[in-house]
């Protein structure tokens, strides 16, 4: 096979527990270089991967630290800014919101049905995450004082890359040009991870936003589609108005393991490129695969389902 040269990947193994581990070898790391290369390849677009695996603190990085249009896994940040306010006020989360007609926009699901009896704070919130319902995140946007309050919440936890220019549903037509309403995967795990298993929320929060994760409906082609059946996932799914931009952030619980945490991010370069649904798949089996080479916890876990790298 010919060689190729990867100036844009970086795989890094980290120690930070204390506990030993098995570092990825040169093989295994050209081989992993070689899967998301040729596969980002076969995209016609531009792939960006960030992933670690909690259990030994392995981190996959492939252009993460290059700005994508983030699509509505936005949203994670948002209502991750609602949560922490309500650690300060017990009554936020039930407080309930009254909406119009003309509030809706192009994505209402939820929202749409509860014109006469309006929604709490804490239904808006779900809405927002499991069935991505733009309505719920403008109303919700509104009380951290618009876009700007997400961007702050995101300085807040250290994420310097997170940045919101428009509401629901404009932020959809950044392109990778536009250099708005985008960020790097590697920073969009990383607070993912911070929000999921680290101490920025209270547990009842964490518990919430993770409950919510789970019970998404957007995502079942996209990382959902690369992980085996019987590993719960909890995800967040954005995609684009053109360019392609296919999106998802994922927090991965493979049986009896440590959690994998995901961010892939895909945009073509051509505006009337149609979503890749399948590049993210294909990913999330590639990084699967990677992290059982190495951990023996999510190696044992396969046995419950096939991961097939290049599988589409």
């Amino acid at each position: 096979m010919r060689k190729i040269k990867y100036g844009l990947f970086f795989f890094i193994a980290l120690n930070l527990t204390g506990i030993s581990m098995q570092a990825f070898g040169s093989k295994q790391i050209e081989s992993v270089q070689e899967q998301l290369a040729q596969l980002e390849a076969s995209s016609d677009g531009r792939l960006g991967v960030a992933a670690m695996d909690t259990g030994n603190n392995q981190r996959i990085l492939y252009r993460a630290n290059e700005y994508f249009p983030m699509g509505c896994t936005s949203k994670v940040i948002g209502v991750a800014a609602i949560l922490k306010k309500s650690m300060k006020n017990n009554q936020l989360l039930q407080e309930k919101v009254m909406y119009k007609k003309n509030d809706l926009t192009n994505w209402t699901p939820i929202t749409e049905k509860h014109l006469t009896d309006g929604m709490t704070v804490a239904e808006l919130c779900a809405a927002a995450i499991s069935y991505s319902d733009n309505t719920a995140m403008n109303l919700l946007t509104k009380k951290l004082g618009g876009p700007t309050g997400l961007n702050t919440f995101a300085r807040s936890i250290q994420d310097k890359h997170f940045k919101l220019n428009h509401w629901w549903p404009d932020e959809a037509l950044s392109s990778p040009e536009s250099r708005e309403d985008e960020s790097t995967p590697a920073a969009m795990e990383a607070s993912l991870r911070k929000l999921i298993l680290g101490d920025v929320l209270a547990s009842s929060q964490r518990e919430m936003l993770m409950t919510w994760l789970k019970n998404n409906i957007t995502g079942e082609n996209r990382i959902r589609a690369g992980v085996p059946k019987g590993w719960v996932v909890g995800d967040k799914t954005g995609s684009g108005f053109h360019y392609g931009t296919t999106n998802d952030i994922a927090v991965i619980w493979p049986p009896k393991c440590a959690p994998i945490i995901v961010t892939i991010f895909y945009s073509s370069n051509k505006k009337d490129s149609p979503k890749r649904e399948d590049i993210l798949s294909s990913a999330t089996r590639i990084i699967i695969n990677a992290y059982a080479q190495t951990n023996e916890c999510i190696k044992s876990g396969l046995s419950i389902g096939s991961v097939n790298p290049l599988k589409k």
